[in-house]
């Protein structure tokens, strides 16, 4: 049996109701075989980011699993597409999305997937919730960084329901 490896996914979401889009995505990530949720960032609204329509809902899981790096990718996608997740064009609004982040200290560069994630940290909605999980990783040179880009914690009383 493999030893289990820590891994981060952003969650986002910004078509339909996008706060419950993201808080099933952590119930549905805790309920997926080989995968351990082991933190949950806040939830942050953000403007569309290189991107187009309404406001994001974003987070950051952290997660123990012993999947391989492409069967997690797999997992992932599985919880997209039961979102109905569609594909239609590159930053098309989504009812979500989930990007794995970081897989243990593996790099990765495939066609189909690349480990950590190539913009991690050119992105506030990325950048401030992972911090919340594993603020080891975020920097203030990078927070300074992308300073620019609208980014707030939404407080529990907008986020019921969500146990992070």
């Amino acid at each position: 049996m493999r030893d289990p490896v820590t891994a981060y996914v952003a969650l986002g979401a910004n078509l339909g109701d996008a706060q419950a889009a993201v808080r099933q995505a952590f119930e549905a990530l805790a309920c997926g075989p080989e995968i351990q949720v082991t933190g949950r960032s806040s939830l942050y609204r953000t403007a569309p980011h290189e991107a187009q329509g309404p406001d994001f809902i974003n987070a950051v899981a952290r997660i123990d699993t012993r999947l391989t790096a492409p069967n997690l990718l797999d997992a992932l996608q599985a919880i997209e597409h039961q979102a109905g997740r569609l594909r239609s064009y590159v930053n098309a609004p989504r009812s979500l999305d989930l990007d794995l982040l970081f897989y243990g200290e593996a790099v990765i560069q495939s066609p189909r997937l690349t480990v950590p994630h190539p913009r991690w940290c050119e992105r506030a909605f990325v950048l401030y919730p992972l911090a919340d999980v594993c603020p080891g990783l975020v920097h203030v040179d990078m927070l300074a960084a992308v300073q620019g880009q609208p980014i707030e914690r939404l407080l529990e009383t907008q986020t019921q329901g969500f146990t992070g």
